[in-house]
């Protein structure tokens, strides 16, 4: 593979070894190594690449330098919630529920609705569940607590209550 020279293979070594993307650095080293006279298949070994991405990586090198082997912007659907408002969001879902929300924990259904309410966003349950995982929560959540319970009460009806079930004899049957 012929690697125009844009750079000096000190160079490029000192860009892959310093470079914090790893993706850009991969392609970078890969670069290098041809730029070395490495051939495609001892290449594939070094960086675990396929032949063709090795080529494409040096074909773009040499078309527009370093530039070429960035990541380009990937298209999609943009997220409803803008990320500005995405911190706003995680306060308010950590400070817990309001009265107005009208539950003890907040769950999926209670996430949706203050969703719309307060950020005027609508959300599918599946892209709900995809926000909360890319905001780093999980689907679990601790069990719900009324705010007038009485934690001696019910210490006192553990220790106060059957320790097991008897469990009867006679099986039940279908009623007819």
């Amino acid at each position: 593979m012929n690697v125009k020279d844009h750079h000096t293979t000190k160079e490029l070594q000192t860009l892959y070894r310093t470079q914090e993307n790893a993706r850009l650095a991969r392609r970078i080293h890969a670069v290098y190594l041809a730029g070395k006279g490495l051939s495609c298949p001892e290449i594939m070994t070094i960086t675990g690449a396929c032949r063709r991405a090795i080529q494409q990586w040096v074909r773009k090198y040499n078309n527009h330098r370093i530039d070429g082997l960035r990541d380009k912007p990937r298209p999609g659907q943009p997220t409803k919630l803008p990320r500005k408002a995405e911190p706003r969001f995680c306060k308010r879902i950590e400070a817990g529920p309001t009265k107005k929300d009208g539950v003890s924990v907040l769950n999926g259904p209670a996430i949706r609705r203050i969703l719309e309410r307060e950020f005027g966003v609508l959300y599918s349950r599946q892209g709900l569940y995809d926000l909360l995982h890319r905001l780093g929560y999980s689907c679990l959540c601790p069990r719900p607590q009324h705010e007038k319970a009485d934690p001696q009460a019910q210490e006192q009806f553990k220790k106060t209550s059957s320790t097991r079930w008897i469990k009867s004899n006679q099986p039940i049957g279908a009623e007819e």
